[in-house]
């Protein structure tokens, strides 16, 4: 099964409609929301709709099935990826199909893995952490000094919603392979990410645009790579 790579990397129109249009919409989307005050506006009328309390936070449903559930679905269905790309490698028949499963492997490990990198250096707190949310802290935003004392917080961007939109490599993997499919690779990705995010905004756990982060950061991954597999595939190293 010879790759299928409808589109030069160095393509100008490829570059433009799968990386500068969409990180420039998540750029003023995020924008709007952080320092507008649109996450802030939304997280309101959220809470209020809970009873001015995040009353899912516990929720049987939304901590245990969506969250931590969630969670363990996508890990589990990344090793079955990469078992059924290390079969792939044993059977001539099916060799063809190595780089892209390992794709699909590296997009959502190292899309999941950059979010949690951030979380660990940019130092934001929930919403449920907030005082204007029942919490006990001021809001400081991305670029603002974090007061001396203040506790250490890892909210930004969503990580568990990175759980389900590293899936949109997805939308790359059948530009591989099925072209047609391409939309609903991506159609997984989008709705496995806004179920795990939606959930953890009503739990109170993120604001709107720390997901919206995050599905930048998962498509741009997603997107890199497939970039380096099309280079790979025209020099025949993954044919």
């Amino acid at each position: 099964m010879p790759l299928r790579v409808p589109v030069s990397p160095a393509d100008a129109t490829f570059l433009r409609h799968h990386l500068l249009w969409p990180l420039s919409m998540a750029l003023v989307t995020g924008t709007v929301l952080m320092a507008g005050g649109g996450d802030r506006w939304f997280a309101d009328q959220l809470y209020r709709l809970e009873g001015h309390q995040w009353a899912l936070q516990h929720a049987w449903l939304a901590n245990a099935v969506i969250h931590r559930g969630g969670k363990w679905l996508s890990a589990s269905a990344t090793l079955l990826v990469m078992v059924m790309c290390l079969h792939a490698g044993k059977r001539p028949h099916l060799r063809a199909w190595r780089w892209p499963l390992l794709y699909v492997v590296l997009a959502v490990t190292l899309g999941t893995g950059t979010v949690s990198l951030l979380k660990s250096i940019t130092h934001m707190d929930c919403p449920w952490d907030l005082v204007r949310y029942g919490g006990s802290r001021n809001y400081v935003g991305l670029l603002s000094a974090r007061p001396a004392g203040m506790p250490a917080a890892a909210c930004f961007p969503a990580g568990h919603a990175s759980a389900g939109y590293a899936w949109v490599c997805l939308y790359f993997l059948a530009l591989m392979v099925r072209p047609r499919w391409r939309w609903y690779g991506l159609a997984v990705g989008l709705l496995a990410g806004a179920l795990f995010g939606v959930t953890q905004q009503l739990r109170g756990a993120h604001f709107l645009s720390h997901d919206v982060v995050t599905l930048a950061v998962c498509w741009t991954v997603s997107a890199a790579l497939y970039l380096c597999g099309g280079r790979l595939a025209r020099s025949g190293g993954a044919a």
